[in-house]
């Protein structure tokens, strides 16, 4: 994996004749020592239609300057990126390829800018010499490579705090600069910049003088807004899985889900002939990323039910067997998630959902007002949550009732979803069925991990029992486990009951 940094920076508007205030009365900074000027030549790459542009991602390779090679930024917050680098190379790193296939996906990348920057570095030090900030005077020249041919140039001051920096530094320049005429730059980045300084002439007018009719947001255009942002949400986490950054794998599942479960609910608004093979193949993501993801809350419940016993009731090697269980289970599990996330079939339904976003099939019923059309999807998948509790409610416990109420825990989370799919359309009646949903699907998720949890530690019970090892602590964890799920059982009707409030159902029918 390349290697990485967060960037913390500001920039402000300036001009050639641009000087720096004395920046050693700013508190903290004991002394500014000038570091010379150095020369830097970067390209910058995109699609033809600058997707890493539109997602805030600047890629480029340069030359000069102290970091020449391939680098790569990603958002954070305003003012913040995480910055990847690689050495200097004639085509562009693996591994920051990887981390740019959910929006370059089979496209080229071409240059489409290049940037030839003046640079004059000064660093702000504490008492003991230590680097709090760089300071740097930008004299740049850009000139476009791709979608036309033309030049820009300006002067700006980029202040970037060092690594582990108090970002209240920051605020003291700004304050120090601010005094001193010079005001922040209105452009995110140099790159934004110079496409915006170099479009043609008529680009530059058409995009000013672009004006969207307002009107009333249909039905329809809910949905579709749910559906693009679940959609983005899969391709800017695609990143943060490849990074293998706690929790996103769970992220990227829960958006896939969302996604997926907004194509079936709203199926009086989307054509299900176009999206059924979309929903399809969403279903098929969500559970290769289910392999890693399922394992690992499986090994978090394990080791926490392990560490709440004393430990006079840990006989026999039990650490040792779930640590070499868990990592024998979780081998290459992660390996297999990228090999997916690189693989065709992934990066087709990528396109497959911009294409569903670009030109949506909507049916009539899209077009209605929303307090029309989206309480009737909602209260629907309700139905079905209800129907599915009071068949688990009639089983007595065991086998089928456990599978009945994992079936009713899907339904929750559908309902769950839909419910949140409505909320910037229906406001609080919308909340307030999404709160009462998550509440029932906890309670029936708990109830199923637990079911789960008992098949690993019977399993576990086995081997051990075979290596002549004590079997004595994994029985006592699945009788523990045993209780957990009948105290679920025992407080679904309740959970339930609060749920199924007519008053609740009647608000989102108003």
């Amino acid at each position: 994996m390349a290697d990485s940094k967060r960037e913390i920076e500001r920039k402000y508007e300036a001009t050639a004749e641009t000087r720096l205030p004395d920046l050693s009365r700013v508190a903290g900074v004991s002394a500014v020592a000038h570091r010379g000027v150095s020369e830097l030549d970067a390209v910058y790459y995109d699609t033809e239609d600058l997707r890493l542009m539109a997602g805030s991602l600047t890629l480029r390779r340069r030359t000069g300057g102290s970091d020449a090679g391939w680098h790569l930024k990603f958002p954070v917050a305003s003012g913040i990126r995480d910055e990847f680098q690689e050495p200097l190379s004639d085509v562009l790193p693996r591994s920051l390829a990887g981390l740019l296939r959910s929006r370059v996906r089979m496209s080229e990348l071409v240059p489409v800018v290049r940037l030839r920057t003046a640079r004059d570095v000064h660093h702000l030090l504490d008492t003991e010499g230590a680097l709090l900030a760089e300071v740097s005077i930008d004299t740049a020249r850009a000139e476009r490579l791709t979608g036309g041919s033309g030049t820009a140039a300006w002067t700006e001051i980029e202040v970037e705090l060092a690594d582990d920096g108090d970002p209240a530094l920051l605020d003291a320049v700004e304050r120090r600069l601010r005094k001193a005429g010079v005001r922040p730059s209105a452009s995110p980045s140099k790159l934004a910049r110079a496409l915006a300084e170099t479009a043609p002439e008529r680009k530059r007018k058409r995009d000013k003088g672009a004006r969207r009719k307002a009107g009333q947001p249909t039905a329809g255009d809910h949905v579709l807004a749910y559906i693009r942002h679940q959609t983005e949400a899969i391709v800017a986490l695609d990143p943060a899985v490849r990074r293998d950054l706690p929790d996103s794998v769970h992220q990227m599942r829960v958006a896939t889900r969302r996604l997926r479960s907004a194509l079936r609910t709203y199926r009086k608004i989307l054509d299900r002939s176009v999206t059924d093979p979309v929903g399809d193949e969403l279903k098929w993501l969500a559970a290769e990323l289910g392999i890693d993801r399922d394992q690992e809350v499986l090994d978090t419940r394990l080791r926490s039910g392990l560490a709440g016993l004393p430990r006079t009731l840990i006989l026999g090697p039990v650490r040792s067997r779930l640590r070499i269980w868990a990592v024998a289970r979780r081998g290459g599990t992660r390996r297999r998630t990228v090999a997916v996330l690189d693989g065709k079939r992934y990066l087709a339904l990528l396109e497959s959902l911009d294409t569903l976003l670009a030109a949506p099939p909507l049916l009539p019923a899209a077009s209605h007002a929303p307090e029309q059309a989206l309480p009737r999807a909602v209260l629907k998948e309700y139905g079905r949550l209800a129907t599915r509790v009071g068949h688990a409610a009639e089983l007595q416990p065991g086998h089928d009732r456990d599978l009945a109420m994992h079936d009713a825990r899907k339904a929750a989370k559908r309902a769950r979803y839909a419910a949140e799919a409505a909320r910037p359309a229906l406001g609080k009646p919308a909340k307030r069925i999404a709160e009462r949903m998550k509440a029932v699907q906890t309670l029936l998720g708990d109830h199923q991990d637990s079911v789960v949890a008992r098949d690993a530690l019977r399993t576990l019970a086995v081997q051990a029992h075979a290596a002549g090892e004590p079997a004595f602590t994994w029985g006592l964890l699945y009788g523990r486990e045993e209780a957990a799920a009948a105290a679920r059982e025992r407080e679904l009707p309740q959970v339930w009951e609060r749920a199924s409030q007519p008053r609740v159902r009647a608000a989102l029918e108003g």
